[in-house]
């Protein structure tokens, strides 16, 4: 018996893009072009996936008036 557990977004300590594009509300292709701005300080690789770090990227986006 495999069940699958599900985390809400908000719980999770990182996201994937498309996770983080529901939860911000960005475009999927804005957030990927964030993360791979030089010395961004919300991406983590796992290989060469991209994830984003939620509460550094909350962080970042509570200083931002424009992206």
């Amino acid at each position: 018996m495999n069940k699958e557990i599900s985390i809400p977004i908000n719980q999770k300590a990182l996201l994937s893009i498309r996770e983080a594009s529901e939860y911000t509300n960005i475009g999927i292709n804005k957030i990927d072009r964030m993360l791979r701005t030089p010395n961004c300080p919300f991406v983590l690789y796992v290989g060469t996936k991209k994830l984003v770090k939620r509460k550094e990227f909350e962080k970042f986006l509570d200083n931002q008036l424009v992206i």
